[in-house]
This record gives C-alpha cells, sequence and structure tokens, in this order.
C-alpha cells in the first residue's frame, strides 16, 4: 500500500527535509513501519511538501492534523529562530502530539570538561549557536504553555552524507592539510553518527516521560580530534600522515582562511576548503559532551568510531556520493 494511503503509520512532518539530517530522517521513517514521513523544505523534492517554514501562515497549514512535528531546519540564523517561532505559534492553535527539535552542542560555547545537560553556556558564543540557544528559548515557552516538546542536542554529525564533517575532513586530509595536529588537536573530538541520532530522534517522537527534556547527542567514545584525524587518514589512504607544525595551523585560520573561502565560493577543491578560526578552536577545545541520558532514556545506539570512520570511506568511495571527489583506494 503506498505511504501516502497507509493510515495505519503515524504522520511526521520533518522540517528541513532536504538537508542532511533532515533526509536521513526522512529515508528512515519511510523505510520502517510506525510512522510515515511528510518532508517539507524551501526547494522542491519528490514526493516532498514545498514550504517556506518563516511564513506564520504557510506554517499553521503544514501542521493541521500532523501529530508528530521534528525541526531539522538549518539555513541562517535568522530563519532557524523564525521558523520556530512560526512552528510554536501554530502549534498553541492546533497543538500536534509532540514536537522533536533539533538544538546544536554550540549553545555550550567554550564550555569545557564534561557537559551534561544542565551546564551553562560560556563565552563566547557563536552567532550560530546564539541563534540555537534562542531557538531553545522559543521551545521552553511552548512548553511552559502547556506544549509538548523534546530537545535535543547533537554534537558534530559524522557519517555518509555529512559535507561538513565527513567530506570536508576527508579533503583536508587527503591534501595533508591536517593530520597529526599536535597540541592544537588534544581537544575532546565529540562526534555523533548520523544513523545513532536519527535512532534518538525515532525513539523521540513516542518515547514517555520526556516531554520537557533536553538531551544531547553525542558518542561515548573519548577520543581526541588527533586521535579520531589519524584515524580517519588511516582509512581514507590519506598516508604518510602528515604532523602539522603549530605555526602552519594559525597561518591557515589567520591569513589563509578569508582567501580559501572567497575561493571556495567559486570551486569547491581541497585548495579552497578553508580551516577557519571557529574549526581550530573546537579541535582544540577540552569539552566531552555527556550523552549518558540519551542512551538511557532513548535508547541511542553507539557506534564506535572505527565503525562509524568504515561507513563513511564507504560512501566516499561509492557511487552514492554525489560530492564529485575523487578519494585514495
Amino acid at each position: 500500500m503506498p505511504d501516502s494511503l497507509d493510515f495505519s503509520r503515524q504522520p511526521v512532518l520533518v522540517l528541513g527535509a532536504s538537508g542532511f539530517i533532515g533526509s536521513r530522517l526522512a529515508a528512515s521513517l519511510a523505510a520502517g513501519t510506525a510512522f510515515r514521513p511528510i518532508a517539507a523544505s524551501r526547494r522542491p523534492k519528490p514526493g516532498g511538501v514545498v514550504l517556506d517554514a518563516t511564513d506564520p501562515a504557510a506554517m499553521r497549514k503544514a501542521i493541521k492534523g500532523v501529530p508528530r512535528v521534528v525541526n531539522c531546519i538549518a539555513g541562517s540564523n535568522e530563519a532557524m529562530v523564525r521558523s520556530t517561532q512560526a512552528l510554536c505559534d501554530a502549534a498553541r492553535a492546533q497543538p500536534p502530539g509532540r514536537i522533536v527539535h533539533l538544538s546544536s552542542m554550540a549553545v555550550y560555547g567554550s564550555a569545557s570538561g564534561s557537559v551534561q545537560e544542565s551546564h551553562e553556556a560560556a563565552a563566547p558564543v557563536s552567532g550560530y549557536g546564539e541563534a540555537k540557544i534562542a531557538c531553545e528559548q522559543i521551545i521552553r515557552k511552548y512548553v511552559r504553555d502547556g506544549g509538548d516538546a523534546v530537545i535535543l542536542r547533537p554534537t558534530c554529525v559524522f557519517g555518509p552524507g555529512s559535507t561538513q564533517w565527513t567530506t570536508r575532513l576527508a579533503r583536508l586530509l587527503e591534501a595533508r592539510r591536517i593530520g597529526d595536529l599536535g597540541s592544537a588537536g588534544d581537544g575532546c573530538c565529540n562526534l555523533a553518527f548520523i544513523d545513532d541520532v536519527v535512532a534518538a530522534i525515532v525513539n523521540a517522537l513516542d518515547m514517555r516521560g520526556i516531554a520537557g527534556q533536553t538531551f544531547n547527542l553525542s558518542s561515548p567514545a573519548e577520543l581526541t580530534w588527533n586521535e579520531f584525524l589519524v584515524r580517519f587518514a588511516k582509512a581514507l589512504g590519506a598516508t604518510p600522515v602528515k604532523r602539522i607544525a603549530p605555526r602552519m595551523l594559525k597561518l591557515e585560520t589567520k591569513l589563509l582562511a578569508p582567501v580559501r573561502k572567497i575561493a571556495g565560493k567559486f570551486r569547491h577543491t581541497p585548495a579552497t576548503e578553508a580551516i577557519t578560526p571557529s574549526l581550530a578552536a573546537l579541535w582544540a577545545q577540552d569539552i566531552r559532551i555527556d550523552s549518558a541520558a540519551a542512551v538511557a532514556a532513548l535508547r541511542m545506539p553507539q557506534t564506535t568510531p572505527d565503525a562509524m570512520i568504515a561507513a563513511a570511506v564507504q560512501w566516499l568511495r561509492g557511487p552514492a556520493n554525489v560530492s564529485g571527489l575523487e578519494f585514495a583506494s
């Protein structure tokens, strides 16, 4: 029976369904038996719904009669805040059974040490992090007003389909522009495997006793960025792994990053991939995101780093990878 006629499956409106996490979530829901995804995004997608999520009237129409909503919207900081506000305003008039809202570890700013969900943000906080904090505040007000919502905070989402944390790092490793970063790579590597994140989202849709709660989503493996990058490089065949001198990394972030960002707008190659100051700061940040609550309450799977890397490399080398990259075999 086609999904459009299968009324035994609960409809789930997936906002931001053309993005990395949203598209993987929609595919997972479609492959299951409990839920039927309604994929909504700005860009037309086969079988999906075109939606400007910042338009309050369009949002009210989109959520009408839908029992579950997942907010995976990315985009500009303003668009994330406006779309979250439009969602909550619409939900007050016709509340869905639950909203699952995707936030980010960026809300913790430059915090250090072991970080649980109650941890306060530490300055400086990026503009992206500030926008995610503002979105969470909108969701919490909706909960205080009587709504049912759950906030999920993924770390760096890695795996097949991730251009930010898989393709970008692979480009840089293949070009020998990163590798063993020395003391600049001794920060904690907080990765969340895409399949684990999707599983946690799906479980959060109907899980009882979690309304109004917030959960970190991350791998429990304790790795430094150096350890992860060296493993990833070896799996890619980007060997010998280069040791990057501190002065070279500073040159990259301070002087070359702006030039590479401009060049990358015209042609994306390993030579134009920018190593931004924020990326370099993350590699050195001593922050360990504690995801024990999500493992316990949401039954979030715990894929090992080596299994994550193997899946990513298989995707990068496979015919399904449409990034146009060529990797060593």
